[in-house]
Order: structure tokens, then C-alpha cells, then sequence
């Protein structure tokens, strides 16, 4: 009886510990359902732009990619693409030059990584016309794709001052199965319920992945990219963040980005984060510590919170829930049901919690969720808190498995006439209905 007493106490504890250090989350949700994103005044249009790309083996969508940059509503002399083509076997260089972009190649079997790519292709251009030569550089990845606005509205938030800006993440191919709705719900959620309440309330951002703005002096300052963990935007964000500047939220500046199908891929992309999670954590808890208790702002908890995802926390209350259930049949076992019980309803409770985190923001984004079919968007929700379960084994085994980067690959040439042209119509509508009407009408 006393180890079901205790594991009794351990699940509530946990429980309460868990709701004290994301409690403010749930603020964030509140705030973005009653306050609308921020908009930001229009502007000259006189900056000089540079799009980064870094490409491994990405000639199947490279193209579109530089396409969509060139279709921008945005004066073209005052953008340039960059392409680093990374460790290349295939035509990706030979592509993307011939849709418009400035190619560099780099082979180099030693230092592998996005990062690694991003600073050659930096110092590249350092090389050739200076890091002056442009205001700011925008990142992005060989598979998305940008609303021809993008670049337009980037520019209105660069401008009212915004020195690191991160846009709104859309899906490709949200449609495809229940691994890649997950990891769109996902997205989904850090732009409008993280991001924007953050911005609405002036606290930093969180840059994930791609889509993102920095200005030309912290590309000087650090002179290139010097960030090269296994989630190197994630720690350009807490290092930037520890600097003191602001990562600013443009809700009106959409891309779609293509999520991995395969959950091999999956698995191993996750597994990467979740590694690269743990080496932050390592590297940067306690500069964030100190500068939250020194009030330097709620910016560092925030981060602090965003490098100790809730799953590591949720394998260590896991792993507490499965020794008792191996132990108690050994010392008691009348109660291995009660013990039982007591697991199956901390599960229950986690699926319920994620469940609502992922139909929340399946209301809130239904009408940014383009080429869905209802029934699909629907079932989204029910499988995503067994997308988010997998975490569990995945954080497990990048405790102890040496984790490396590996290629995902990207086959989705997307129809832009159906994701992209009237997307930013629905995307404009959708934001003139109150949260409330939106929630009235599903």
C-alpha cells in the first residue's frame, strides 16, 4: 500500500509542479483568442533584402522555393537570393541558379549542419559584397514557400525598429497523414498561441526553424553564424534573447514549410530536437536563471520553459509510474490495480491535455489550413496527442543514443495555386471575426 501512497503523492505533485511552470501558457492562449495579432504601419519599401538558403540534395523543391521569393509584391532590385548548396550529390545548385538564385557550393564532410552552412554561405557573401550591402537577412528553408506579402509585411515590422522577426508558420502538407498534421498542429500553435500573445504582451519570441529576419548588425556582431548545436535556432534565440534583444512576432507574414511523413524521419528529427534541447539546457539554464532572478525579464523564464520541454518531464514521471507497476506485484499486489489505475488516469490526463491544446488551435487556424478536407482537419485533433505520446520513447532514447543530423528529405511540390492564392484571403477574413465568432461558427 505505501508505494501506491507514494506514487499517489508523486502524480499530484508532479501534476501541481507541472501546472506552476506552464500555467502562463494557458495566459497565452486566453490572450490570443481575445486580442487580435499585432499589425504594423506600412512602409517605404527601401530596405535591401537577402534570403539565405541552405539546400542539401533539395532540387526536387528548391525551384519553387526561389520562384515564390521572386513573385513577391516587393521591389525585386532590393532582394537577392542566396543559396549555399551543402554537401550536394545531386542538381540542387545547378536549380536553384536557374530560377534566380546566387549559388555557392560547400563540401565539407566534417563540420555537417544547417549552421555549419549558414556560415559559409554568410562569410560568401561578406566575401563578395559585404555584410552592408543588405539591412537584413531572411532564412529560410529549400521547402517552403512564402505568400507573395511575406516579404511586404517582414519589411513593416523591420521598420517600425524590429531588429529579429519571426512570420507565421503554415503547412504544405498538413493533409498528407497523422505525423505530418502533428507537426503542423504544432507549428500552428507556437506561431498564434506563443508567438503572438508574446508580442502582444512585448515579451521575446521563439524562433523555430525558419521564416525568420535578423538585422545586418547582429550578423556583423557575431560575424556570420556561430551557432552550431543540434537546434541552432533555438539557441540563436536564448543567446540573442541573453543579449537583451527582442525577438518581434509578424502574424501577417506567412510561408508554408513541409512536414516529414515518415515516421523513421520523424523519428529521428525528433529525436535530434529533443538532444539539442538537452545541450542548450546544459549550455545556457543557467545564464537564463540568473538573468530572470537578476529581472532582466520574463523573456529568459520563457526560454528557460521552452529548453526544458514539458516531455523530458513527462519521461521522468513515465519512467516513476513504470517502476512502480514493476515493483508492486514483488511487495503488494493488491495493489498493482489501484497502482494501474493510478497510471492509466495520468495518461488519460496527458492525451485530454494535448487533445485540447490541438483542437484549440484547430479552431482558431481552421481557415489557414488550406486543401484539408473537413473530415481530415477533424481527425487531426484525435490523433495528435498520439503524435505528441511518441515524444516519450523518442526523449527517452536521446538521453542515452549519440544523436547526429540527418538529412530529411522534401518531395512536396505543392499546388501554389490552391495553398497560396486565396490563402491570404481566408487568412485576412478570419482575422476580422472575433475569437469568439470563430468559435461559434465550428
Amino acid at each position: 500500500m505505501i508505494i501506491f501512497q507514494i506514487l499517489s503523492i508523486f502524480n499530484i505533485a508532479f501534476s501541481i509542479l507541472f501546472m506552476l511552470l506552464y500555467s502562463y501558457q494557458v495566459f497565452y492562449i486566453v490572450v490570443s483568442l481575445v486580442k487580435k495579432p499585432v499589425k504594423y504601419k506600412e512602409s517605404a519599401r527601401t530596405h535591401r533584402y537577402a534570403f539565405l538558403i541552405s539546400a542539401r540534395n533539395e532540387e526536387g523543391v528548391i525551384g519553387q522555393l526561389c520562384d515564390s521569393i521572386r513573385a513577391q509584391d516587393y521591389p525585386s532590385e532590393l532582394m537577392d537570393i542566396y543559396v549555399v548548396a551543402d554537401n550536394c550529390t545531386d542538381n540542387t545548385a545547378t536549380v536553384a541558379a536557374e530560377h534566380g538564385a546566387i549559388v555557392t557550393q560547400r563540401f565539407d564532410k566534417e563540420k555537417i549542419g544547417k549552421g555549419y552552412a549558414l556560415d559559409y554561405l554568410l562569410h560568401f557573401i561578406d566575401g563578395s559584397v559585404g555584410y552592408d550591402n543588405y539591412d537584413a537577412y531572411i532564412v529560410v528553408d529549400a521547402d517552403n514557400l512564402l505568400e507573395p506579402d511575406y516579404l511586404t509585411e517582414m519589411d513593416k515590422c523591420f521598420s517600425e525598429g524590429n531588429r529579429l522577426i519571426v512570420g507565421y508558420r503554415n503547412s504544405k502538407n498538413y493533409g498528407d497523414n497523422w505525423i505530418s498534421a502533428g507537426y503542423s498542429l504544432w507549428f500552428l500553435r507556437a506561431s498564434r498561441q506563443l508567438n503572438n500573445p508574446r508580442t502582444i504582451l512585448g515579451t521575446s519570441c521563439e524562433i523555430n526553424g525558419t521564416g525568420f529576419l535578423m538585422h545586418k548588425d547582429i550578423v556583423k556582431r557575431q560575424d556570420g553564424w556561430i551557432h552550431h548545436l543540434l537546434i541552432e535556432d533555438i539557441e540563436f534565440t536564448v543567446d540573442n534573447v541573453l543579449r537583451g534583444e527582442k525577438v518581434v512576432y509578424c502574424h501577417d507574414a506567412m510561408f508554408y514549410d513541409e512536414q516529414p511523413t515518415s515516421f523513421k524521419q520523424s523519428w529521428w528529427q525528433r529525436q535530434r530536437w529533443c538532444r539539442g534541447y538537452l545541450q542548450i539546457l546544459g549550455g545556457y539554464s543557467g545564464k537564463l536563471i540568473k538573468s530572470f532572478l537578476t529581472g532582466k525579464g520574463f523573456s529568459n523564464y520563457d526560454m528557460l520553459m521552452a529548453i526544458a520541454p514539458a516531455f523530458f518531464l513527462t519521461v521522468f514521471a513515465m519512467f516513476v509510474n513504470a517502476l512502480a507497476l514493476v515493483v508492486v506485484p514483488f511487495v503488494d499486489v493488491s495493489c498493482f490495480v489501484p497502482t494501474l489505475i493510478s497510471v492509466l488516469v495520468t495518461l488519460v490526463s496527458a492525451c485530454v491535455l494535448f487533445f485540447f491544446v490541438g483542437l484549440v488551435t484547430l479552431i482558431t487556424e481552421w481557415k489557414n489550413i488550406r486543401g484539408v478536407r473537413t473530415a481530415r482537419k477533424l481527425w487531426s485533433a484525435v490523433t495528435f496527442p498520439l503524435f505528441m505520446a511518441t515524444y516519450v520513447p523518442i526523449a527517452a532514447s536521446a538521453l542515452f543514443k549519440k544523436v547526429e543530423w540527418k538529412q530529411i528529405e522534401h518531395h512536396a511540390v505543392a499546388d501554389t495555386g490552391e495553398l497560396i492564392s486565396n490563402a491570404k484571403q481566408t487568412h485576412d477574413n478570419a482575422e476580422d471575426e472575433s475569437p469568439k465568432d470563430q468559435f461559434a461558427m465550428k
